[in-house]
């Protein structure tokens, strides 16, 4: 196989500092062979409108956003918890994604992780996301990875140490390209 399987990658942190944006750079260190993790932003993306939604007056950033999700064979979102659920701004991205005929995010498989300083990891968030996942046909990939006390996961260089979770990421990344294959 010569041709690179490309993989979204959606952070459900906007910060700049967010460990879950540094573990999903990481990943892409990680990536197996012949796959390669592209980072999509989705900050420009404003809140969902039915109204902005035609094919006349959908906002370019959401044209683009859905774009480089379409020319994505899965997707690896790493994300925090927010208020025992999924990030405001992830979801809004995903639901201007979800609609319409071209949904870009349909029968492809996803990964999902997420790292909090607290010691649940994002479980809720992750099972937040299932009803979603279950409707848009969307094949989760295991194993789920949950990143707690985040904040001891990293050196004074920024770099991850805690082997046994990248060893994780490295299986679900492994089980993310034979969902896609």
């Amino acid at each position: 196989m010569n041709k690179k399987i490309k993989i979204a990658g959606l952070c459900g942190s906007l910060r700049s500092g967010s460990f879950n944006k540094k573990i999903l750079n990481m990943a892409a260190e990680l990536m197996p062979e012949n796959m390669k993790l592209e980072i999509v932003d989705f900050e420009q993306i404003p809140y969902y409108n039915e109204d902005l939604d035609t094919e006349t007056t959908t906002p370019k950033s959401v044209t683009e956003f859905r774009q480089k999700l379409t020319e994505c064979s899965g997707f690896f979102i790493v994300s925090p918890e927010y208020n025992y659920s999924i990030p405001g701004g992830l979801k809004n991205a995903l639901d201007w994604a979800s609609r319409g005929a071209n949904n870009p995010l349909s029968n492809k498989p996803v990964s999902l992780m997420g790292a909090t300083l607290g010691m649940w990891g994002t479980s809720r968030m992750q099972t937040a996301f299932l009803p979603i996942f279950h409707l848009l046909n969307m094949r989760v990939v295991k194993p789920e990875i949950l990143i707690n006390s985040a904040h001891k996961k990293f050196d004074e260089n920024g770099n991850f140490n805690d082997d046994f979770a990248k060893n994780l990421i490295k299986e679900n990344l492994e089980n993310l390209k034979k969902a896609v294959l």
